[in-house]
């Protein structure tokens, strides 16, 4: 089992879209996978057609279960608040599972706080819960983390093999993913060598066409090239498919298959794969925007 979070320091650059368009597009592969939903907005859960209400906002959300963790209570196991969204998949004979651990605004806000007040031997207890409970379940488990280097952010990336970070074309989010590595750099030590995430990449989202490209996207492009920040080869453009699919419950990589959305969130499927698989010095990586190759090799 990999797991892999997808993250941010700031709101709004299409964390969710990526976390759950990777995850359809790798169940439609094949793969069994599981969504965990860590944002409090519960938009991860939103974007695959589950909502909690009545009694399932605490019989079935997932800030519950660390709830009762955190204070070492008996809890519901996991496997019995997921919810298997395999049926979105019903178009594509041989796709595998794709199911979620879903999220709820106060139950998980109030784990937000509890986590603050926690040594740091705690910050792993979602990486405990996921191995212990889902290692011979699940080939791939995507987090989608909360944006900024909060205490669930924490938890989601310590929880995690990989991490994968999402800017935008803007400046202040090409700051944000520096910030997001250091981070992930230090749960090795503050974990007390329990976790040790590695830093898959950078992925360009909401990216513009090269026909309207700004100054601002080359020097954020060159900014996260000369910051070693492993950006993917594969971006995602702005397309209004992507965003209105959200209102749907089905990620845009299912219906879109064979139209950009689907083309691209495939080509980023197979890098991410690649990577996990290569040593870091045989990964492909972007150049900055007008670079050519013989410029790196020069």
């Amino acid at each position: 089992m990999q797991v892999i979070s997808i993250a941010s320091q700031k709101g709004g650059v299409g964390k969710t879209s990526t976390t759950v368009n990777l995850a359809a597009r790798l169940a439609m592969a094949g793969y069994r996978v599981l969504v965990v939903d860590l944002e409090p907005q519960a938009q991860a859960g939103t974007a695959l057609g589950v909502n909690l209400i009545g009694d399932d906002i605490l019989k079935r959300s997932l800030g519950m279960a660390l709830q009762f963790a955190l204070q070492k209570l008996p809890g519901t196991p996991l496997k019995d608040i997921m919810f298997d969204q395999s049926h979105i998949l019903a178009d594509f004979a041989d796709a595998g599972r794709l199911c979620v651990l879903a999220s709820e605004e106060e139950t998980m806000s109030t784990v937000q706080d509890m986590f603050v007040t926690k040594p740091h031997n705690m910050t792993p207890i979602l990486r405990r819960m996921l191995v212990e409970q889902f290692s011979d379940a699940f080939d791939y488990v995507l987090i989608d983390t909360p944006p900024s280097v909060r205490a669930l952010n924490a938890v989601g990336t310590s929880a995690s093999d990989w991490v994968i970070a999402v800017y935008n074309p803007e400046y202040a989010t090409a700051k944000g993913v520096l910030v997001l590595r250091s981070a992930v750099e230090k749960v090795t030590e503050l974990t007390g060598g329990e976790c040790n995430p590695q830093f898959l990449g950078v992925l360009l989202n909401q990216s513009n066409p090269e026909s309207k490209l700004t100054i601002m996207d080359i020097e954020v492009s060159s900014a996260v090239w000369e910051g070693g920040l492993l950006p993917f080869v594969t971006e995602v453009r702005r397309d209004v498919r992507i965003a209105q699919a959200y209102f749907t419950g089905v990620p845009a990589v299912v219906p879109f298959l064979k139209l950009s959305p689907g083309k691209q969130y495939t080509a980023l499927v197979e890098e991410v794969l690649d990577r996990i698989d290569l040593p870091r010095d045989e990964w492909k990586i972007a150049l900055p925007l007008g670079m050519e190759e013989e410029e790196v090799d020069a």
